[in-house]
């Protein structure tokens, strides 16, 4: 996917080759300064992160993150400009379900940036996106160059997915509180049913013997 997607392997460290790219690192930086990242960069952390991504434009409906992908899932996107949509496969159904909907300052594919394993749920564009993207060779580049701002990143990015874990695991908690209500509900109407069709039967005469 990714391969296909941005035609080839990115390299790690940016050279930006003109106004542009420079504009787009910048906001870039000042976008993982913002507390809706929750990577606690300071500005000046955040632009040598910046330094190691790649400005990059992804067109209306195009899926660069794709569910079950176990191949290129290397790489990190931090939108610019633009909305995705995140979906899901659910068990029993083929569409995929809309999970959110996020814009500017969304980052997705952290985890496949760390772990590489396949894709936990597809991304598309849902307009035209200006973004950029950090790559594991990118990342390893960073840790490489600059250790103690690379373990900053990953104890950031750390935090991120463990922030979505407990958050996941609280709907979970919900979830099962519901089923288990329901579930008592629906015995107890059973259970209700039962005794009044039991009762009416009970009450229906019998008929005399012969």
């Amino acid at each position: 996917m990714f391969k296909n997607l941005f035609r080839k392997q990115l390299p790690g460290t940016v050279d930006p080759s003109g106004p542009a790219d420079f504009a787009a690192l910048e906001i870039a930086a000042q976008l993982l300064t913002a507390p809706s990242a929750m990577l606690q960069l300071s500005l000046a952390e955040a632009r040598v992160v910046a330094r190691y991504m790649r400005p990059h434009f992804i067109r209306e409906g195009t899926v660069f993150i794709r569910e079950g992908d176990a191949e290129g899932t290397g790489f990190m996107v931090l939108v610019l400009d633009g909305e995705v949509t995140v979906e899901n496969i659910v068990v029993s159904r083929v569409s995929p379900i809309t999970v959110t909907v996020l814009g500017a300052g969304s980052m997705h594919g952290d985890i496949g940036l760390i772990d590489g394993l396949p894709r936990s749920a597809s991304c598309t564009a849902s307009s035209d996106l200006h973004c950029v993207v950090l790559t594991r060779e990118g990342m390893l580049q960073l840790l490489k160059d600059e250790p103690e701002m690379g373990a900053k990143l990953m104890m950031a990015i750390a935090m991120r997915i463990a922030a979505r874990l407990r958050d996941n695991t609280q709907k979970l908690k919900k979830y099962v509180q519901l089923t288990k209500a329901m579930q008592q509900e629906i015995d107890h109407l059973m259970s209700t049913s039962s005794s009044t069709a039991g009762a009416r039967i009970a009450d229906v005469p019998k008929s005399p013997g012969r």
